[in-house]
């Protein structure tokens, strides 16, 4: 083929030859310790939620089997997947409201992908050295001194990952029974399935895959920009302060032609996804702001101004209330659903189904009789007892035990018959119940028929 095809202007993409490794250098500075603060903080909180207890029970609990969510005093079934849309729909326009302002900071601080891609990566600098050390190791033919490194660096990782899939199955076995289960060898296949299969991913994800995940493989990486405007804050390069580039001594004087870049690449070697901040925007780039603390370490040594890289924006807004407008909107208007579903939520329900075998009889005592089955759930944590009443109907009584004792998350089955002395004009009539909580006082009504035949008989 003609080399001179093969030239810039005419290519349409290009793939890079060699898929190098990218070994991330440590760095000290404010975002970096913004970034280890938040992630003990989401971490902390990750592995504590499992262990605080409610009334005896664990408080968050996801009952695969039963289908039902424990949420503290909130027992929550499929009926009220509501609140799980509501919570989902808050989340990603929160999402969207931050990306908006602040450009991609969810990936660079928040995400678990970045926390524990970092964290074996801290672990990676512990045991093998800087980045340099690293990739001299890797050069290296196999000998006693790396395979014991990467054997110990490998073991460490999985040790992580396992610790991490198992916090993560606590969410949905008792974490009581989890841990024990497992280490002495008594939890069911099906766990122990689960458990190594979370451990792999996160083993793969944070050990191997990377950055990977966060160029090829995160949906969120290629939409954000849909997002961006002008005026959001990203972290960028200050082309005209920094060019022309190139290398000096801090005692040296900065020549008239230099700007302030002295091409000391730190920007590039401590980027979790190995991008050069100095090329412009780019969707690899996840706003953690490595650079901007590596920058502001050689501008400080050089007694440069520090922002060279900084987090900024193209212009500022003009009408800053307006940028809040939809995105603000739509998560209040997600805020006060929620408020209104906890506001209005009952700590139970009813289902009322008419005996299938006749509509009506009459008994030895010459009264008519209809037969209710009552399907009452209490999503609370506590045992309660239900009072059923009823309206709507003269001279109707409930025969035999009008109450009905459920326990905590619990669904009772009772029988209700219902009797009137007197034959009924209409062959059909309303008739309300009256299900109160004893307790609470709360009630639910539900409204179905009586029936009694043509003029009662």
């Amino acid at each position: 083929m003609n080399s001179s095809y093969l030239s810039k202007e005419n290519l349409i993409c290009k793939t890079s030859v060699v898929d190098e490794n990218i070994y991330i250098r440590e760095q000290k500075g404010r975002f970096q310790r913004i970034r280890r603060y938040l992630s003990f903080t989401l971490m902390a909180i990750f592995i504590l939620i499992p262990f605080i207890e409610y009334h005896g029970s664990q408080a968050v609990y996801f009952n695969l089997e039963q289908q039902r969510v424990s949420l503290f005093s909130l027992t929550l079934f499929p009926q009220d997947l509501l609140l799980l849309c509501l919570v989902f729909i808050f989340s990603a326009f929160l999402l969207f409201y931050i990306t908006k302002i602040y450009g991609r900071i969810w990936c660079g601080f928040s995400c678990p992908q970045t926390i524990w891609m970092l964290l074996f990566n801290w672990v990676e600098r512990r045991i093998e050295g800087s980045h340099n050390h690293s990739k001299y190791l890797n050069a290296q033919k196999l000998n006693f001194n790396k395979l014991v490194k990467k054997l110990v660096k490998h073991c460490c990782w999985l040790i992580i990952s396992l610790f991490t899939a198992l916090v993560f199955i606590s969410y949905f076995v008792p974490v009581k029974e989890l841990y024990i289960n497992f280490f002495t060898l008594e939890s069911s296949s099906l766990v122990v399935s689960w458990v190594l299969f979370f451990m792999a991913c996160t083993y793969i994800n944070a050990g191997w895959i990377r950055e990977k995940m966060c160029l090829h493989m995160c949906p969120y990486s290629r939409i954000q920009s849909a997002m961006f405007d002008k005026s959001t804050k990203l972290v960028s390069y200050d082309f005209k302060r920094g060019e022309s580039r190139g290398k000096r001594k801090r005692t040296q004087e900065k020549a008239a032609a230099l700007g302030d870049c002295v091409d000391c690449n730190l920007c590039v070697q401590v980027c979790p996804v190995g991008i050069d901040i100095r090329d412009g925007l780019q969707y690899e780039c996840i706003n953690c702001g490595l650079c901007v603390d590596a920058c502001d370490m050689t501008m400080d040594k050089f007694n440069y101004e520090k922002g060279l890289i900084s987090f900024t924006h193209e212009q500022a807004p003009k009408n800053r209330w307006k940028r809040h407008i939809v995105y603000g909107a739509i998560v209040s208007l997600s805020i006060l659903s929620m408020l209104v579903w906890v506001l209005t939520w009952q700590s139970f329900e009813v289902n009322i189904i008419r005996d299938r075998q006749a509509l009506y009889r009459v008994n030895h005592e010459g009264h008519i009789e209809n037969t209710y089955v009552f399907k009452i759930r209490n999503k609370s944590s506590e045992t309660k007892t239900f009072k059923i009443a009823v309206a709507d109907l003269t001279h109707a009584r409930i025969m035999g035990q009008a109450k009905v004792q459920v326990l905590p998350g619990d669904m009772k089955t009772s029988s209700v018959t219902v009797a009137v002395e007197q034959p009924l004009v209409d062959g059909r009539n309303d008739i309300r119940f009256n299900i109160v909580d004893i307790v609470d006082n709360k009630q639910v009504i539900k409204n179905t028929s009586f029936y009694s035949g043509d003029g009662g008989w």
